[in-house]
């Protein structure tokens, strides 16, 4: 669900980026700020929504539904192969060797012999 959503919004992004690139600028650059050309938008009626116009609103609208949505199942965290599997046992650790006694002298009698 993660991926389709992502594939959603980067198509999204791209429907959204064209459609703003078509549109026909409104008259507000800058040869109108210094009286070089006639200006479209300066006191002239506005024209009705173009469908470009209804297009780049629709496609806001998905893009910060999607971007919403994104954002809250980003929060939860990706699940994992791993996630629901317990944790391995913490290795045992070994016995402790008891500390090396005081030096025995070496015996010098034989071993005894073994009895019948």
């Amino acid at each position: 669900m993660y991926y389709v959503l992502i594939s959603l919004f980067i198509l999204t992004c791209l429907i959204l980026s064209l459609v703003i690139l078509l549109q026909q600028g409104r008259g507000g650059d800058i040869a109108s700020a210094f009286g070089g050309s006639s200006s479209q938008a300066a006191f002239g009626a506005r024209s009705g929504a173009t469908l470009l116009t209804k297009a780049t609103s629709i496609a806001a609208a998905v893009f910060m539904i999607l971007a919403l949505a994104l954002s809250i199942m980003g929060q939860r965290g990706t699940s994992s192969i791993l996630s629901g599997t317990p944790a391995p046992p913490p290795a045992a650790k070994p016995a402790a060797l008891p500390a090396p006694g005081p030096a025995a002298a070496p015996s010098t009698a034989p071993a005894p012999a073994p009895t019948k």
